[in-house]
């Protein structure tokens, strides 16, 4: 069925790996701010082509509040591989909290029932998802919706 808009973004519990971050600080660091949580597999070509587009958001609008978390989620048995995630990590620059949901633990918490990768799912500061887009055309379909959260929480500071 899928998380409904309006439902709380779920903890990161489960995963079997952390990089770039513990889990303690991954939430702490989303606590209070809009947050793109986005799932990928490294045998995914086009989570790998939608790699450098996340970062600049992730660096452009890190200012107006914007946090990321990445979480690997693998689709075949050679995607559990941690080093092959550690490689692509490092090959994509990579610096925001990384999960490795090698038990799908995380997928079941986000709803992603049917394993979708990539998977983007946006959260307002309070925590409640706004936004979820998945496949090739899924940044394009958030852009607006990451400007919209980001002007919104303006609105509210500024307010």
């Amino acid at each position: 069925m899928g998380m409904r808009i309006g439902t709380e973004m779920p903890k990161f519990d489960g995963a079997t790996e952390w990089f770039n971050a513990t889990q303690a600080h991954a939430e702490s660091e989303v606590a209070g701010h809009p947050t793109l949580v986005h799932f990928w597999a490294q045998s995914c070509g086009i989570c790998k082509d939608n790699m450098a587009r996340v970062g600049e958001w992730r660096d452009e609008k890190k200012e107006q509040g914007l946090r990321v978390v990445a979480i690997h989620m693998p689709r075949y048995e050679a995607d559990t591989d941690v080093e092959g995630v550690r490689d692509l990590i490092a090959k994509h620059n990579i610096i925001e909290p990384v999960a490795v949901d090698n038990e799908h633990k995380l997928r079941d918490a986000f709803q992603n029932d049917n394993g979708y990768v990539p998977a983007y799912y946006l959260f307002d500061a309070e925590g409640k998802l706004k936004s979820f887009a998945a496949g090739e055309r899924g940044l394009d379909m958030l852009k607006s919706a990451i400007d919209r959260v980001l002007q919104s929480e303006k609105s509210t500071v500024a307010g």
